[in-house]
């Protein structure tokens, strides 16, 4: 698949099959989250995999009743981890940088998974508490994103977009 495909085909799925992300595809994901870009190349996150029905319907919890988290085979936790990037940016590189390095991999994971023919939706309502709970990181790590993975059973249409003329300005804003 063309990256511009994934752009266009990806879609946020709430209704997944039962079957099974096969180990190698989920293996892939997790090496195209290994290759994104991060500040000074710190890679101020981390990602928990979460495949065990316990675990996956305690997130569920954790994230307001969300049940596609437990219906997805698969999810993965991207944590953030602002002490990796302290001494080399200070604040801004834990409270910003960090954040975004996490999200950046989170962006990676999402498309690879549709290269791979899976689906996901990204998760950021949650109890961060019982989601770092649930995947055993404590402070200064905590949870910034949740995402199921897994075969869609369902074909959500294209969500409409604001035109390019309302997001993009050139010089002088």
């Amino acid at each position: 698949m063309e990256l511009f495909d994934a752009f266009a085909m990806r879609r946020s799925v709430r209704a997944y099959q039962s079957r099974n992300v096969e180990d190698e595809k989920l293996q892939r994901i997790l090496e195209a989250v290994n290759m994104a870009p991060s500040a000074g190349n710190k890679q101020a996150y981390g990602v928990v995999v979460v495949k065990s029905e316990a675990g996956r319907h305690r997130l569920m919890e954790a994230a307001y009743g969300q049940e596609f988290i437990l219906q997805a085979p698969v999810a993965l936790v991207f944590c953030v981890d602002p002490s990796r990037n302290a001494d080399r940016y200070g604040t801004r590189g834990e409270r910003l940088y960090a954040l975004q390095d996490a999200t950046i991999a989170c962006t990676y994971a999402m498309l690879a998974a549709t290269d791979l023919g899976l689906a996901t939706v990204w998760v950021g309502a949650f109890d961060d508490a019982r989601v770092a709970n649930v995947v055993g990181v404590t402070e200064p790590v905590h949870p910034v994103a949740i995402l199921p993975i897994g075969y869609a059973a369902e074909s959500p249409e294209p969500r409409p977009r604001r035109a390019l003329a309302e997001t993009v300005h050139h010089e002088h804003w």
